[in-house]
């Protein structure tokens, strides 16, 4: 049983329409979806700025730690920088003056 050349001629008619429909749902899907393309930039964006800030905080530890075991240590220019930041920083309006040493 041989198609009429017609109905051939009709079906590819609607083929194209409905292939062009489904490709243009799946490329819209593909860049604005919840996983789709447009997230991902969003998502590595995110990323690039934790570890930025993954990498100050880092180094804001690092120096924490270092400071804590010259404390830890006793070493005297450390504790003398953190008391004459105390002291001279007392009330405000309050005038230290520091002295020479004998």
């Amino acid at each position: 049983m041989r198609i009429r050349p017609s109905i051939v001629r009709a079906l590819l008619w609607m083929l194209v329409p409905a292939a062009f429909g489904l490709s243009a749902y799946f490329g819209y899907y593909a860049l604005y979806s919840d996983h789709g393309y447009v997230e991902l930039l969003t998502v590595r964006g995110e990323l690039v700025q934790a570890n930025s800030q993954l990498a100050q905080l880092s180094g804001e530890h690092q120096r924490l730690e270092h400071r804590i075991a010259l404390l830890q240590s006793g070493d005297a220019d450390l504790i003398e920088e953190l008391a004459r930041d105390k002291l001279m920083n007392g009330a405000p309006g309050q005038v230290a003056i520091p002295r020479q040493r004998q």
